[in-house]
């Protein structure tokens, strides 16, 4: 299975790398590190990340406040958001699928 990033998404991880990277040196590759991380589970176990929206999973990261919000298609992952768990929780919901 691969996955792909809705272009939202794709915005908040870039952007998301460059604040930690920013704060200290090294933390956006740890931070994105820990991104692939989630998003090499949710492939492994397309089912079990928790139930957000419909078919929209979550999978949390272990060291940063953020979760890979994820739509499993037939043959990929649609990254749908990388997202703050403490702003906005909801603002994903318009990004189509």
């Amino acid at each position: 299975m691969s996955y792909a990033f809705h272009p939202d998404a794709e915005a908040e991880l870039s952007e998301a790398i460059k604040w930690y990277e920013s704060r200290d040196s090294g933390l956006g590759l740890d931070f994105a590190t820990e991104v692939y991380a989630a998003i090499q589970r949710a492939l492994a176990f397309p089912h079990a990340g928790q139930e957000m929206d419909g078919d929209i999973r979550r999978a949390l990261l272990h060291r940063f406040p953020y979760g890979v919000l994820y739509a499993p298609e037939r043959d990929r992952l649609l990254i749908i958001a990388v997202m703050h768990l403490h702003r906005e929780p909801g603002y994903w919901q318009n990004r189509h699928v």
